[in-house]
């Protein structure tokens, strides 16, 4: 069983919470709390192994609480925020420290609801805080990297990401050159809070990185990241690749889906394409990556040394589309390896 303490000012959230977690058979709700301080002492008394926790709280709020939880008693959380763009912003602040998952307090109340909040309450249950790197500075210059000229190079990066995504993508971007090949990113987020990782993940790249829109173009030192409530596909041709946004049902649980985008680019791309696979609990996007694979792609994923959850990439090892398995922060190395060599001798 899963223990879980919710942690938010509102007695109608809290009991929408219990309701919804207490529905998994894997699940129980042993406490909840109005605020920080009494949280303080029901975390000593009952030991939960994941938090929900509010960002917006009387007499502390919930990154002061988060940041001191850390520092003396780190556990798995899963931060509850509004949809807005400060509500956003902070939510990224709370990955920065070492939250494990984020979810928007906005979505209907409903079976969509009560799923999403189970996810990502067993996400935060099966991920190691002991592989957790330390965050970049927002700021910190990439470290320059020069680009291999002379040599036939492969003209799309395709990733994949969730439990613990964030703070990879920061480590995957941040050592690229400018001239990278065009990047787009499927990562597990609930709309506005894409928006938000775009713009930190831009702060510290040397390559362009934004949320995507419709009939985006896409070019090179380019990363185009998938809004959280749609899916995206690559479209084109080698040389000429656009991106489409697309409504419809989840797929696999999720919107978007990294099964989405990646399929996508093994039609489109072909072995024009590298996949990359980073941390993330499930599988999704583990038989898009056979199919980059087996279209002649060059596919990377995390090992499990260094993955926060190693589900997504394990999952892709099982299907038998992975190349390489490779430590987080080597990935843009092997990356910028691969985009280099010629399709007919990477596999070699």
């Amino acid at each position: 069983m899963i223990k879980v303490l919710i942690v938010d000012d509102s007695p109608v959230v809290r009991q929408l919470f219990r309701r919804g977690l207490s529905s998994d058979p894997d699940i129980e709700v042993v406490g909840e709390a109005p605020d920080p301080y009494v949280a303080r002492d029901l975390i000593v008394q009952l030991k939960p192994d994941v938090l929900t926790l509010d960002i917006e709280m009387p007499r502390m709020d919930g990154l002061t609480f988060l940041g001191k939880l850390m520092k003396h008693f780190p556990m798995p959380v899963v931060i509850c925020s509004s949809l807005t763009k400060a509500g956003s912003d902070k939510a990224m602040e709370a990955l920065s420290l070492h939250a494990m998952e984020v979810m928007s307090k906005n979505l209907e109340v409903g079976p969509a609801m009560v799923s999403e909040l189970v996810r990502k309450v067993k996400a935060a249950a099966a991920s190691r805080m002991d592989r957790r790197p330390v965050p970049r500075s927002t700021t910190a210059v990439p470290r320059p990297m020069t680009h291999t000229g002379g040599k036939s190079v492969r003209g799309l990066i395709a990733v994949g990401s969730s439990t613990g995504g964030p703070e990879a993508l920061s480590r995957v971007l941040a050592p690229l050159p400018a001239v990278t090949p065009p990047i787009v990113i499927v990562q597990h987020m609930p709309p506005m809070f894409t928006a938000s990782l775009a713009e930190r993940l831009d702060r510290m790249s040397a390559v362009e990185v934004r949320e995507a829109k419709n009939g985006d173009q896409l070019h090179t030192g380019l990363a185009l990241i998938a809004p959280g409530d749609r899916h995206m596909l690559v479209m084109g041709r080698p040389g000429s690749y656009r991106v489409e946004l697309r409504d419809g049902p989840r797929v696999g649980l999720h919107k978007p889906a990294v099964e989405v985008l990646f399929k996508s680019v093994a039609r489109a791309a072909g072995p024009d394409a590298v996949g990359v696979m980073l941390t993330g609990m499930g599988g999704d996007g583990s038989k898009g990556m056979r199919e980059m694979h087996d279209a002649g792609a060059w596919s990377i994923a995390q090992n499990e040394e260094t993955c926060v959850v190693y589900g997504m990439p394990r999952e892709a090892v099982i299907q038998g589309g992975v190349d390489e398995e490779v430590a987080l922060d080597e990935i843009s190395r092997h990356v910028l390896k691969a985009v280099t060599s010629k399709p007919t001798t990477a596999r070699v």
